[in-house]
């Protein structure tokens, strides 16, 4: 199986950059959807997913241009570390509005193109989109979200779009950049490299129509966070 045409959000780096090196390598065309442009020579739009309605016009945009996806994979992903009273609100909120609605803004636009050629999604959670911790609410509210839309979503397309949840644990990229020691992976921490992961989200992208990869957690094998 081909993965065709698919839509990474969160594109220009980390896990978002590599899935779109992997769908290129399998043969595929990554299209890019980030707020920054891909250093690649990838398709791309330019979106803030903070903006669930300028989101989805720029799925339908870019759509058109490129003639519809087979495949959409939802790695864009921030975080705003602390307690909940010491986050301040604003930070707090665009959390849950870049992680989970912005996920489900960008299904929205794209999911007449999946239904039309049987296409796949394939969202990104976390081990926090399934285990809580301290100073983390945010974060965890988002991805605890995007596990139950993901669920949800599978049911409700069953036969028509293939979908699958991807649970990555901690892995080495700019994620953690600009945080403060204190929540930042410790030296001497076992990270994945993106790669490894996005190799097996073009897994689940490859499957056939009616074999489903429902739910991978993927994660380095000291990973503090699981189980």
């Amino acid at each position: 199986m081909t993965v065709g045409t698919v839509l990474i959000t969160g594109g220009s780096s980390g896990l978002g950059a590599a899935t779109a090196q992997a769908v290129a390598d399998a043969g595929g065309r990554p299209v890019v959807l980030d707020r920054v442009p891909p250093t690649a020579d990838w398709e791309r739009e330019l979106a803030d997913l903070a903006d669930a309605r300028g989101t989805e016009e720029a799925v339908r945009a870019v759509s058109q241009r490129v003639g519809g996806f087979d495949g959409v994979v939802t790695c864009a992903g921030i975080d705003a570390c602390g307690r909940l009273d010491d986050v301040d609100a604003d930070d707090w909120d665009r959390v849950v509005l870049v992680n989970l609605l912005g996920t489900a803004a960008v299904v929205r636009a794209a999911l007449p193109d999946l239904i039309e050629r049987q296409g796949r999604v394939v969202t990104v959670a976390s081990t926090l989109g399934l285990r809580a911790l301290s100073d983390a609410t945010a974060y965890c509210a988002s991805k605890f979200g995007v596990v139950g839309f993901t669920r949800a979503l599978s049911a409700e397309t069953a036969g028509r779009v293939g979908v699958t949840l991807l649970v990555p644990g901690g892995m080495q990229t700019p994620f953690f950049d600009g945080r403060t020691e204190q929540y930042k992976p410790p030296p001497d921490a076992k990270l994945n490299q993106p790669h490894d992961v996005a190799r097996a989200i073009v897994f689940a992208l490859k499957q056939p129509p009616g074999c489903e990869v429902r739910e991978l957690l993927i994660a380095p094998s000291m990973e503090g966070s699981w189980p």
